[in-house]
C-alpha cells in the first residue's frame, strides 16, 4: 500500500515566502483562507459515464445528514486548495488521530440528539434538561478533541489552524461562562433530592430525609440463614426520554421544592439559546468529507491495493499513473466477493503526447481504462487519494465524455445524430485545459463514416492541444500524429479469446481481434475443419 505524500507542482502553498495558516485565519478544514469557491448542488454530467455516482453514493450512504455530495460535486481549480487537502488527509492516515476526530464527530452527534430528540419532548422541563445535557456534551467533545489533538504530532495547516482555534475559542469569555454556567446548574441539579409518597390515587412529594434503608436490615436479620450465593431479585430500572403526565406532575412539584435550581435551568436555556460555535459546526460538517473518503477506501486497502497522493500540475500536460484501476468497480468487486479480482492499468503521456487510443477486441477492458483515466483526474482536483500506485496528473478545468449512449424510444433523434450532437457541444465547450472521453461512438454507422467523422473529432482536440482518450475500433485514429498514443487492450497469446483485462501501449493489433471474434463464432481454422470433415 502507497501512502506517500507527493509534492504538488506549481503550487504558491509550496512557497516559502507564503504565510501559514494563522491561528486567527482558521475557517474551513476544506479550504485554505475565508474565500470558498461556490458548492454545485448537481453531480457533474461526466459522473454518470465515469461511475463516480455510485462511488459518491456509497461515499455519504450513511451520512446525509451533513449533505456531503456538494464537497464531491466541486471541483477544485486551485492548486493550494488541493495540496491544502491532501495534507489533512495524509495527516489522518495515522489511525489515533483518525480515531480523535471519529470520537469528535460522535459527540457531536450526540449534542443533535439532545436539540432535538428522536421522540418528542412535550413538556417544558424536559425540554430544558435536554437543551443542557446538549451543552454539558458540547463543551465535554471541545476539550477532549483539542487535548486530543495537542498530543499528537500532525503537519497539516488544516489541523493546526483548527488546534489554533480551539485553543481561542475555549479560552474565550463565551465558551468559559458557558462552561461554567453549564457546571454550576449541573451542580445544583445533582443536589436536588426528594421523597413520593403515594396514598391510593394520590402523590404527595417533599425534600428527602436519610432514613435507614430498610434492605439493610432485612439482610442483616436473615444473614444467618444465607446458605452460598442467592439470586438476584433487584429490578433494573430502564430510562427513556419520553414522560407520562404523571411524571411531568411530580417534577412539578419537585420544582416548588427548589424553585431556585429550576429557575436557574430556565434561564440558563434562554442565556445560551445560540450556544453553538459557526466555526465548529462547520468543521462537524466538512470533517466528514475525510472521514467518509477514507471509511469508504479503507476494505480496499485492506485487500492489498495501492492508494497514493497524486502530484497535481497545471505547467505539464505530462501525465502518468503506476498500477492504476477502477474505483468503482474495484469497490464493488472487494465488497461482493470474498477473492479480489481487480486488474492494474499504467498509462503514460510525454513531451507532445496528448492523446491515447485504445483499441482491442470487445470485453476486454477499454471502457474501464477510461473509467479509471478520468477517476484519478477527478478525485486528485477534490484533493482525494486517488486509486494508483504513484500518479502525475494535470488540473483540468473541465470534465467531458462522449459514450455511447443508448436509444430511447419516443426519442426522434437517431442515433448518429446524437453522437454527432453531443461531440459539437463537447467541442465548443473544451479548451486546452479540458480533459476529453471519448467512448466508442459511431457504432451505428459504416466503418468508413466512423473513420471519417472520428478523425474530424480527434483533430479538433489535437488543435486544442487537450488531453484526451479515445476508446474506438477505428484503427486509423492512431496514425493521426505524434500527439497519438496507441494502446491496446490484450488476449492470452494462447488463447485469443480469453481477455487478459491488461491495457498495454503497443500498435493496433487486428489479427488478435479477428481471431478472438472468429474463435467465439465458430469460424476458427479449426472449427471449420471439423465441421466440413467427411
Amino acid at each position: 500500500m502507497s501512502s506517500a505524500m507527493q509534492p504538488l507542482s506549481g503550487t504558491a502553498a509550496l512557497d516559502p515566502h507564503v504565510a501559514d495558516t494563522q491561528a486567527g485565519d482558521f475557517h474551513s478544514i476544506l479550504f485554505p483562507g475565508a474565500r470558498r469557491p461556490p458548492l454545485a448542488s448537481a453531480a457533474p454530467p461526466c459522473f454518470k459515464d465515469l461511475n463516480l455516482d455510485q462511488v459518491v453514493d456509497a461515499i455519504t450512504a450513511d451520512r446525509h445528514e451533513y449533505d456531503l455530495e456538494p464537497f464531491f460535486y466541486t471541483h477544485l481549480d486551485d492548486l493550494d486548495a488541493i495540496v491544502y487537502r491532501q495534507e489533512v488527509m495524509h495527516d489522518l492516515l495515522d489511525p489515533g488521530l483518525l480515531a480523535d476526530l471519529q470520537a469528535f464527530a460522535a459527540g457531536m452527534r450526540a449534542v443533535r440528539r439532545h436539540l432535538v430528540p428522536e421522540e418528542k419532548l412535550y413538556y417544558p422541563r424536559q425540554q430544558q434538561r435536554s437543551f443542557v445535557e446538549a451543552v454539558r456534551v458540547y463543551c465535554a467533545t471541545l476539550n477532549q478533541l483539542a487535548q486530543a489533538l495537542a498530543a499528537r504530532p500532525f503537519e497539516s495547516r488544516g489541523l493546526r489552524g483548527l488546534l489554533a482555534y480551539l485553543g481561542r475559542y475555549l479560552a474565550s469569555e463565551r465558551f468559559v461562562g458557558l462552561a461554567g454556567d453549564t457546571r454550576h446548574l449541573l451542580d445544583g441539579l445533582g443536589a436536588v433530592t426528594y421523597s413520593m409518597l403515594i396514598s391510593g390515587n394520590q402523590v404527595r412529594v417533599q425534600r428527602y430525609e436519610p432514613t435507614e434503608d430498610i434492605s439493610t436490615a432485612i439482610d442483616r436479620t436473615f444473614a444467618k440463614f444465607r446458605q452460598g450465593d442467592v439470586r438476584d431479585y433487584h429490578a433494573k430500572f430502564n430510562e427513556w426520554p419520553g414522560m407520562n403526565h404523571v411524571e411531568a406532575a411530580v417534577l412539578d412539584m419537585v420544582a416548588q421544592l427548589y424553585p431556585e435550581v429550576f429557575a436557574e435551568q430556565a434561564e440558563f436555556c434562554d442565556k445560551h439559546a445560540g450556544f453553538l460555535d459557526d466555526t465548529v459546526q462547520t468543521f462537524d460538517r466538512e470533517v466528514q468529507f475525510y472521514l467518509a473518503y477514507l471509511a469508504y477506501i479503507q476494505p480496499l486497502v485492506e485487500a492489498g491495493m495501492s492508494f497514493c497522493f497524486p502530484g497535481v500540475r497545471t505547467d505539464s500536460k505530462a501525465v502518468f499513473a503506476r498500477n492504476a484501476f477502477d474505483l468503482a468497480l474495484a469497490s464493488r468487486l472487494v465488497r461482493n466477493s470474498n477473492k479480489l479480482e481487480v486488474v492494474c492499468n499504467d498509462f503514460e503521456l510525454a513531451g507532445r503526447e496528448r492523446i491515447l487510443v485504445v483499441s482491442g477486441p470487445n470485453q476486454g477492458g477499454k471502457t474501464t481504462f477510461a473509467r479509471l483515466f478520468g477517476q484519478l483526474h477527478y478525485l486528485a482536483s477534490i484533493g482525494c487519494r486517488v486509486p494508483a500506485e504513484a500518479a502525475e496528473l494535470f488540473l483540468f478545468d473541465r470534465l467531458f465524455t462522449l459514450f455511447e449512449k443508448q436509444e430511447r424510444p419516443g426519442d426522434l433523434r437517431g442515433k448518429l445524430q446524437d453522437d454527432l450532437l453531443r461531440a459539437r457541444g463537447i467541442l465548443e465547450g473544451a479548451s486546452e485545459r479540458s480533459l476529453v472521453l471519448i467512448n466508442e461512438i459511431f457504432s451505428s454507422t459504416t466503418a468508413a463514416d466512423a473513420a471519417f467523422l472520428g478523425q474530424k473529432i480527434l483533430g479538433r482536440i489535437i488543435e486544442l492541444d487537450a488531453l484526451c482518450v479515445c476508446v474506438t475500433f477505428i484503427h486509423e485514429l492512431t496514425q493521426m500524429g505524434e500527439t497519438i498514443v496507441s494502446m491496446m487492450s490484450c488476449v492470452d497469446p494462447d488463447d485469443p479469446s480469453r481477455r487478459t483485462f491488461k491495457v498495454l501501449r503497443k500498435p493496433p493489433d487486428r489479427l488478435s481481434y479477428a481471431l478472438s471474434i472468429a474463435r467465439k463464432h465458430r469460424l476458427a481454422y479449426a472449427s471449420v475443419k471439423e465441421r466440413i470433415r467427411p
